[in-house]
């Protein structure tokens, strides 16, 4: 599948087939995250891969009890030490949330090339996601990501015009119009 296709194909998917993620796309999918770039490429993060089903379903309580999540076979953290990443984007902020939202995007790419479906995980209790994954105080969960096949076939869709502004709602050249 080419990059335009598995952008248009896209989808948040919130409900997943009880079927593993075969070995080769698992490493496919660990491999998205792990060449994403990164700010300075100081690559400041940490990918909580949680497989298990018991851990699944705290995370699935965890994330303000959306139960769906612990349906996939996998659930990614995105984990990072803001003290690691990159420190003056726009001058005052560090790159964490955008180094990390990077990677996940690479994944959720990844996995739409492999039929796979994921979904942003940000409606979540940053303590209680420390908790169940035992990190660390000054470790920030910027988002969780649920990966598997999904429920329903009709995902596939590609975007429209339609559902999306049009390009003069969108863009404007050189100065804001």
């Amino acid at each position: 599948m080419d990059v335009m296709n598995a952008i248009k194909t896209r989808r948040s998917v919130r409900a997943y087939r009880q079927a593993d993620i075969p070995e080769d796309i698992y490493q496919n999918l660990l491999d998205a995250l792990r060449f994403a770039p990164s700010a300075c490429n100081f690559q400041p993060w940490r990918f909580v891969l949680v497989r298990q089903p018991k851990l699944r379903s705290q995370l699935a309580q965890a994330c303000r009890g959306q139960t769906w999540i612990a349906q996939a076979p996998l659930v990614v953290a995105a984990c990072g030490d803001p003290q690691n990443a990159y420190q003056k984007m726009g001058g005052k902020h560090n790159s964490i949330d955008i180094d990390l939202a990077i990677a996940l995007d690479h994944l959720s790419l990844a996995a739409v090339a492999h039929g796979l479906g994921t979904c942003w995980i940000g409606a979540f209790s940053e303590p209680e996601v420390k908790q169940v994954l035992n990190l660390p105080e000054r470790t920030r969960v910027v988002a969780l990501m649920p990966v598997g096949f999904p429920e329903s076939d009709d995902l596939n869709r590609p975007v429209t015009e339609t559902d999306r502004k049009p390009p003069d709602q969108v863009f404007s050249n050189d100065r804001q119009a």
